[in-house]
């Protein structure tokens, strides 16, 4: 039973990077976009309007920066989590067998 809770973290993990590559992903898609449309429209916004507009866009993709910088910080450390589970899996797999081992080896002696 312990496994399978394991395994469930493991890909519950797995699949919490994924959606966090994706949303990263659909951000950069998004600025792309806003990036294109800016240029479109920027030789038509002159005035006030046009300056206004400018420092929309500005603010709009410093805080992409920063959301981009979290989700990154994000999947990094759910990579060293799946990384950390990875090794404690190992530790513990090995710690069974060298339990089983000797176990068997007191269950030989025993039997003769």
């Amino acid at each position: 039973m312990a496994g399978n809770g394991q395994q469930s973290s493991e890909q519950s993990t797995r699949n919490g990077i994924q959606a966090l590559e994706m949303a990263f992903s659909g951000i950069l898609k998004a600025r792309q976009d806003v990036d294109a449309t800016r240029a479109n429209l920027s030789a038509g916004y002159q005035g006030s309007d046009g300056g206004q507009f400018g420092a929309l866009l500005k603010d709009w993709d410093d805080q992409c920066d920063v959301i981009l910088k979290n989700l990154d910080g994000m999947v990094q450390a759910l990579n060293t989590s799946l990384a950390q589970h990875g090794k404690a899996q190992g530790a513990s797999n090995d710690a069974i067998n060298q339990a089983y081992n000797a176990s068997q080896s007191a269950f030989n002696q025993l039997t003769g």
